[in-house]
């Protein structure tokens, strides 16, 4: 099997145009696409474990990084859901047939507000896979975590710098990024897909808590959804035996076809 290709799509236009660097494997459908977490790019773990099925069963992958992030161009400080989902449709539009859409973390909110985009077309997913998904985690995540300190200072500066324990550096989260996530918030109406939704949630995640998990299948009342709780998991769930799991879920949608 041929190495992916390596490709670069310009989203957005003047000032807000961005480099948007793409890695596409060629195969057959339905295909698998990608859509990291915050701060994540496409080379991680899980990632390369699709991009390794895709090889094994000659499936189509894609995989990209958003804007300021990985490879791609464009400043993450100027990130938002906004623009990241934009750059998740135009990404998707160079992909071929249904696509299995992965999501990892918020790349699992982005996942559903591009599953409603493809739905609204007429044109359904063939299957999400949900990796400890995150929608609306400005508001129901990362908001309510803020100390008074953070809040005021997110008024006073436009953004807060947290610590991380997946990076030496700390996180930036700005207030454009917050008042932009209150516009796709799904949490409080139906949650349509149009395709059937597969959860894998760790058990020990201090990220994304399972109840989170457990609020968003009580929102995706129409379609299909299973939700793998993995007791001893962590928020990346990346250990052998996760992306095991991960490669079962996703091959379980691939031949529900």
């Amino acid at each position: 099997m041929s190495a992916p290709q390596t490709t670069r799509l310009t989203v957005g236009t003047g000032s807000a145009a961005r480099d948007i660097a793409i890695e596409q494997r060629k195969g057959t459908g339905p295909g698998l696409f990608w859509l990291g977490g915050f701060r994540s790019d496409m080379a991680g773990s899980k990632a390369m474990a699709l991009d390794a099925l895709g090889a094994e069963r000659g499936l189509e992958v894609t995989r990209f990084d958003y804007s300021g992030h990985g490879v791609s161009g464009g400043d993450f400080d100027h990130g938002t859901i906004s623009r990241w989902l934009e750059e998740a449709v135009a990404v998707y539009g160079t992909t071929n047939g249904p696509q299995i859409i992965v999501g990892s973390s918020m790349g699992g909110w982005i996942a559903l507000l591009l599953a409603r985009t493809l739905l609204k077309a007429g044109t359904p997913a063939h299957g999400l896979v949900l990796i400890a998904p995150a929608p609306d985690m400005t508001h129901e995540l990362m908001m309510p975590e803020f100390t008074l300190e953070e809040h005021q200072a997110m008024q006073a500066n436009g953004f807060v710098d947290q610590p991380s324990q997946y990076s030496d550096e700390p996180y930036r989260i700005t207030k454009a990024l917050i008042d932009d996530g209150e516009q796709h918030l799904l949490f409080g109406s139906v949650i349509e897909t149009g395709c059937p939704v597969t959860i894998l949630q760790g058990g020990q995640d201090p990220d994304v808590p399972q109840s989170h998990a457990i609020k968003l299948v009580t929102h995706l009342l129409h379609d299909p959804v299973t939700l793998t709780l993995i007791p001893d998991g962590d928020h990346r769930l990346s250990r052998e035996a996760d992306l095991a799991r991960l490669r079962d879920a996703v091959l379980r949608q691939v031949e529900a076809q």
